[in-house]
């Protein structure tokens, strides 16, 4: 009975979403829902060889990205518990680090992003600069550097984020200073060595008109 009374309410409902998932967007439906997470199952079929690839995956991290467009949520997630029901796997997921009303935003961006801290190295005024990522998308990085710097927007420089294994042309889209004396900014790709970037999800949803 005390268990119970602890246990986060959960509210049986039908929502569709995706999760990154042993280096693939996999679609999901959720079960039910409560203010600590959500129970997804995947709705495709798992075979033998799948759920060896899931296993490997949650075992060099149980932490996967979640993206919910009709609750307008999107965010990093903990896989605490998996269970097969009918061929299908059903997964337990603990919200870790969630943003709430991201619809329109990932709509301007046009692809998620993934906070990701990270040390990497940047090209301004013939100078490598150390800069700190923020977060990271399919497109685009921001990037925070702990001094002033001095660039317009539109300016295409080279980079390396070793983090991702990143390295090549990138585009200034925007900068802003901060109150500390660095410099917060966001970044393009431009011509990359690496085309795809393992590790991070697109999460585009379909739009409707």
């Amino acid at each position: 009975m005390n268990a119970m009374l602890l246990r986060p309410y959960r509210k049986n409902l039908t929502t569709h979403g995706l999760i990154y998932l042993a280096g693939e967007e996999q679609p999901i439906t959720i079960k039910n829902i409560s203010i600590t997470g959500v129970l997804a199952q995947l709705n495709s079929k798992i075979g033998k060889n799948d759920i060896k690839d899931i296993f490997n995956t949650l075992l060099a991290s149980t932490i996967i990205d979640l993206y919910l467009p009709e609750m307008r949520l999107a965010g990093e997630v903990e896989v605490i518990r998996v269970d097969m029901q009918d061929d299908h796997i059903l997964l337990a997921l603990e919200f870790k680090n969630v943003s709430y009303d991201v619809n329109d935003l990932l709509y301007k961006r046009k692809a998620y992003r993934k906070n990701l801290p990270g040390p990497g190295h940047i090209l301004f005024n013939g100078e490598y600069m150390e800069f700190t990522s923020v977060n990271v998308s399919v497109d685009g990085i921001m990037i925070r550097l702990a001094d002033p710097v001095y660039v317009e927007p539109g300016v295409v420089t080279v980079f390396e984020f070793k983090k991702l294994e990143l390295e090549g042309e990138i585009k200034v889209i925007w900068l802003e200073r901060l109150a500390d004396g660095g410099t917060l900014m966001g970044l393009q790709y431009v011509h990359m060595a690496k085309s795809q970037i393992k590790g991070i999800p697109e999460f585009a949803w379909p739009q409707t008109a």
